[in-house]
């Protein structure tokens, strides 16, 4: 079962299900599952961008950005105005992506869910999320870092989860 948490107030709990590969054909990298998901969902009603946590079965919790196309051209207007500001800039719309960004359809928890294990099935969930935890993964020894000293400390991790990302206390192993 994989626990997604959805905004401050709902998690809820589905079936982690990889649809490709066999445990003969898959890399053993693979077979470490996450445990949970949050996705924190901004509160200024922007719809279109979403951080995401996945805390794996080791206790490892790893981050990336999820985007759907309208927050690119989001960002291409706010470069816009901006350099359309500064003398020295010439008035354009453009964006770079300096850190990985996970494009979607949408935000809905299902397709989330469905790019996650996509990712794990298909081995580039380590090149796209960053782990947010000191301690290494326990069953991914071949694990190539892919951004050396991008990673967030413990506490960090420990105070988003614990304190940013509000949960109910009801659900079976939620942190709260």
């Amino acid at each position: 079962m994989l626990q997604t948490r959805i905004g401050n107030d709902e998690m809820r709990q589905t079936p982690l299900n990889l649809r490709s590969g066999t445990l003969d054909n898959m890399n053993p990298t693979v077979l470490l599952m996450p445990r949970r998901v949050w996705l924190e969902m901004p509160a200024t009603g922007d719809t279109d961008s979403c951080d995401v946590l996945v805390e794996m079965e080791d206790g490892a919790v790893f981050t990336a950005a999820f985007v759907t196309m309208p927050y690119f051209e989001r960002q291409m207007r706010l470069s816009y105005e901006v350099s359309k500001s500064l003398p020295e800039c010439m008035p354009l719309s453009f964006m770079t992506v300096e850190t990985p960004h996970v494009v979607v359809a949408d935000l809905n928890a299902e397709t989330i869910e469905d790019a996650i294990d996509n990712m794990i099935a298909l081995d580039t969930f380590p090149g796209i999320f960053t782990q947010v935890t000191e301690n290494e993964p326990a069953r991914m020894p071949e694990l190539t870092v892919v951004n050396p000293g991008k990673r967030a400390t413990a506490e960090v991790a420990a105070v988003i989860i614990d304190e940013v990302l509000c949960c109910d206390p009801t659900t079976t192993g939620a942190h709260c």
